[in-house]
């Protein structure tokens, strides 16, 4: 490993830290001691130990939470206070119920992993949560407890706004997510997940045809061009060209249209499965090189390779060369169908910078013409 390399920290999710605030609280209910940490295995291999932020007795329960640490993974609910209260009473069978409070948001619409009405809690971290429980009642199996659980996000509601939940109709804060409960640098699994959920609203609306953008300026561009369209219909993929396409095989879906700015495109053209800069070249020597297959004018195509950006280069080709960006939209479709089943109809629309459609092509059968 050289100086400038550093090895990128794992950190736990959401889901991990509000069973780490869960364990705090039942540990001093049941033991009438606290601790400074407390050890959360994860939902696969491994645990970690999660330092207790914040524990006291109020009103006959106990108030306990955590700082999320995300590691070096790029998150908006890093360093985010959770938290649980918690209180418990013998009864006459074990019980452990779990509800959302201030911060932690509340589904209203069908095709999450959690039915309406219920708290944004996915069944990854309740799974967690129970387990918390079970680890410190286990020597106390002669007894029958109702363990009554809250868990709260003192900033929840101001951090929502940063994600997507309100377009899933998840409202009032955000979701309590996790799959294993570890978080890993650069596998952006709150992303996938908010990718999946976006996809699993739309069919539970009804939605036969998708949107794909990449980020919220591409999106209010396909929403002007595409006014028809359900807001449920349009989801924001980021740069997960490749997983996106595979998630949707799996569903009952008929078409997707990519709606994306040549910088993205030029990606998705060249099959890049990942699309972030650190995890692919913009590739302009590929772009000049199509750019002389389609033109023959080797000063062009000179110019595209020593071009700063994808941006300089569209601006190269959009006047007299939009051939060459129909090209780009054509081999969009074509990577993007190694990546989906056969029963996806594709289309591409790249967008010029100021909005409109630069370039569109509909790929209207695997065995047709683009």
């Amino acid at each position: 490993m050289t100086k400038k390399e550093k090895k990128l920290a794992s950190g736990y999710t959401t889901g991990a830290s509000a069973a780490a605030a869960v364990k705090g609280a039942v540990y001093l209910l049941v033991h009438n001691k606290k601790k400074s940490f407390v050890t959360i295995p994860f939902l696969g291999e491994g645990s970690v130990d999660i330092q207790i932020f914040s524990l006291k007795e109020k009103h006959g329960h106990v108030l306990c939470s955590v700082i999320k640490d995300a590691g070096d993974d790029p998150d908006i609910t890093n360093r985010a206070e959770i938290g649980a209260a918690v209180s418990i009473c013998e009864s006459d069978r074990s019980k452990i119920i779990i509800r959302g409070g201030r911060g932690v948001g509340r589904v209203t619409r069908p095709g999450l992993e959690v039915p309406p009405g219920e708290p944004a809690i996915n069944p990854g971290p309740r799974k967690m949560i129970q387990q918390a429980v079970q680890d410190v009642i286990e020597n106390f199996e002669d007894k029958k407890w109702t363990v009554d659980i809250e868990i709260f996000v003192p900033r929840g509601e101001i951090l929502a706004k940063k994600t997507l939940n309100a377009r899933l109709g998840i409202i009032r804060g955000i979701s309590i997510l996790g799959t294993t409960g570890v978080v890993r640098p650069m596998s952006h699994e709150a992303y996938i997940a908010t990718i999946q959920s976006s996809l699993s609203v739309a069919a539970a609306v009804g939605v036969r045809t998708l949107y794909f953008t990449t980020g919220r300026r591409s999106e209010r561009f396909a929403e002007a061009i595409f006014t028809s369209a359900p807001k449920e219909a349009f989801v924001q993929i980021g740069d997960f060209f490749g997983k996106s396409l595979e998630m949707v095989s799996e569903m009952a879906f008929e078409q997707v249209v990519f709606v994306v700015f040549f910088g993205k495109a030029v990606k998705m053209a060249q099959g890049v499965y990942h699309t972030h800069a650190a995890k692919s070249n913009l590739s302009l020597d590929q772009l000049s090189c199509w750019t002389y297959a389609k033109t023959r004018d080797a000063a062009l195509s000179d110019k595209i390779k020593q071009s700063n950006t994808a941006r300089e280069a569209f601006f190269l080709l959009e006047k007299n060369h939009r051939d060459v960006i129909q090209d780009i939209s054509k081999k969009i479709v074509w990577s993007a169908a190694s990546y989906t089943s056969p029963h996806i109809r594709l289309k591409s629309v790249i967008l010029a910078f100021e909005g409109g459609v630069a370039a569109e092509v509909d790929l209207k059968a695997r065995s047709g013409v683009a």
